[in-house]
């Protein structure tokens, strides 16, 4: 565990070290080997039926998901910048893959999954992790409730065994049509076969949950499926027999043509990769203790994606759920992802011919499962009843990202996040009359009037203040402005300020900033609220002198 000390060193630094290298100069002995050989195996059976049911989802071959868990799985923890984080094939990537491969084929997925590895180590080296971290939480719920509803409904078609007449579309709308059009070809054996499944795995969960329930719910059914030889599709009769070795390594097709067609997936899948492996981190990060490298990681997720689409892959990103189990299962240090990932590859040498015989009603029905978990049902209904603004972010991004686009959902609601933050901030400024300051005793009061500016004078509020400051300097007369509550003023409110002592100047008025901080007065300053058109002063005393006659 890590104290507190060493994280604020590690988080001012956040070099770009591979966290498997500090591990090393830790100190790597015996016992740490055996946790992490014990987490490793507990997320390679996790991982296992979980990456074949995500490529099939995907629109590619079991076996891809297969080459992306043990390449890119392995890649992300020795180059990573987390000592938890597990890579892998993701449910999040199973629309925007699968809509790649509809449009450019196998060998364009692997082409956008190159370029977008590119794309991912340039942002680490250039250090933007921190930056594309600051994610408002509404649009992360948003965001990762859609893509549920969105892996649920590709579910549908083989939890039920349907049989359409067509390609199954990809957009939401058409999806339920054809769906519903091709309701006749139900397949009892088909849904007996999903409930079981699901029935069998949340058994487990509940009343065993320290026991492989993914791996063990598919085995159980496949296993009683096949006994009663009942009439599904199979991993074997739709994809052939699984490969027992890793294809050799080759680069995607490098040609004009082909990486114009690729590079906008390759930036949808750096912008979705970079977002859920951060995430990922830091939800590892909360359940350890520990503070990840956001710009190593960046780092290595490019590396992974790279080499995962080399050895015949796909996106490659930072898995919560795999992550999770592998900090809960006593992981200590990167060599569990490694590990996980030759577990993984030792899996299918060893049972690549017994995959073949999974229904993929059963592999339907564990997407189905990780897709309603998906869903943050709690969240969504917390974050609608704090909070109008956060409820508008929070359903504008689900219904986008539902409806419309991944990407065009996280643009979206980024953008309305940023205005319902400008509104709030604006709403926190003001500006309110104080008493007036007194010089001498022959001297009439009136004319020197005393005004307290609080919050954040920039952009979004100067549209209210601009207003009221206005009809301050209507008439010809002293102005002391106490900033001493401001807390930051960009351009845009300095030269409101300055508006201000100008008018109050030419009408034979003055204004005097009193308490102002060093960063406030710097920025006023580098408007030109300098003598004589302006004057600071340490309090109203200081003040009333200045303006003395």
């Amino acid at each position: 565990m890590t104290t507190n000390a060493s994280l604020t060193a590690r988080a001012g630094g956040d070099p770009l070290i591979p966290m498997s290298i500090t591990a090393l100069r830790e100190g790597y002995g015996p016992a740490a080997l055996r946790a992490d050989a014990v987490a490793g195996l507990t997320v390679a059976i996790v991982a296992l039926p979980l990456s074949m049911a995500i490529a099939i989802a995907s629109g590619v071959g079991p076996e891809r998901g297969l080459f992306t868990a043990i390449v890119g799985g392995f890649l992300v923890s020795l180059f990573g910048g987390s000592r938890f984080q597990i890579g892998g094939p993701a449910g999040a990537f199973i629309v925007l893959v699968n809509a790649c491969v509809m449009q450019t084929g196998v060998e364009g997925l692997m082409l956008a999954t190159f370029l977008s590895g590119i794309m991912l180590t340039v942002l680490g080296l250039l250090r933007l992790g921190s930056t594309i971290r600051f994610m408002p939480y509404p649009v992360t719920v948003g965001f990762t409730s859609g893509i549920g509803v969105i892996i649920f409904a590709s579910q549908i078609k083989d939890m039920i065994g349907l049989r359409l007449s067509g390609a199954e579309p990809g957009p939401i709308v058409p999806k339920v049509e054809a769906l519903w059009a091709a309701r006749a070809t139900l397949s009892p054996a088909a849904v007996g076969v999903a409930l079981a499944t699901v029935g069998v795995i949340l058994a487990i969960q509940r009343f065993r949950p320290r026991w492989p329930s993914l791996l063990l719910g598919i085995a159980l059914v496949t296993a009683a499926s096949a006994l009663l030889g009942l009439p599904v599709e199979t991993i074997a009769s739709k994809f052939g027999g699984l490969p027992r070795l890793l294809p050799a390594p080759h680069l995607p097709p490098l040609s004009a043509e082909a990486v114009s067609a690729a590079l906008p997936w390759a930036a949808s899948f750096t912008l979705l990769g970079a977002i859920e492996s951060l995430l990922s981190a830091m939800v590892a990060d909360g359940m350890s203790g520990t503070l990840h490298r956001s710009n190593m990681e960046l780092v290595a997720q490019g590396i992974a994606n790279m080499g995962a689409a080399i050895f015949g892959g796909f996106c490659v990103t930072g898995t919560i759920a795999r992550t999770a189990t592998n900090v809960r299962s006593g992981g200590r240090t990167p060599m569990a992802g490694m590990l996980h990932a030759l577990f993984v590859l030792a899996f299918m040498l060893i049972a690549a011919p017994l995959a073949g015989y999974i229904p993929l009603a059963a592999l339907a029905g564990l997407l189905g499962i990780v897709a309603w978990n998906m869903i943050e049902r709690h969240e969504f209904a917390a974050l609608t009843r704090v909070s109008k603004g956060d409820a508008l972010v929070l359903w504008v991004t689900f219904l986008v990202v539902v409806f419309r686009d991944l990407a065009e959902g996280i643009v979206l609601g980024f953008a309305l996040g940023g205005l319902v933050f400008i509104r709030r901030m604006s709403e926190m400024t003001g500006l309110r009359e104080g008493e007036p300051v007194v010089r001498d005793a022959d001297t009439q009061s009136a004319d020197l009037v005393t005004y307290h500016l609080h919050g954040a004078v920039f952009f979004g509020s100067v549209a209210r203040l601009g207003t009221v400051l206005d009809r301050i300097a209507q008439r010809p007369r002293a102005v002391l402005l106490d900033v001493s509550e401001v807390t930051f003023v960009d351009s845009t409110g300095a030269r409101m300020i300055l508006q201000l002592a100008q008018k109050l100047s030419s009408r034979g008025g003055a204004l005097v900033i009193v308490g102002a901080r060093p960063a406030v007065e710097t920025a006023l300053k580098a408007q030109g609220l300098t003598e004589p058109a302006l004057r600071y002063a340490a309090d109203a005393g200081a003040a009333g002198a200045l303006l003395a006659p």
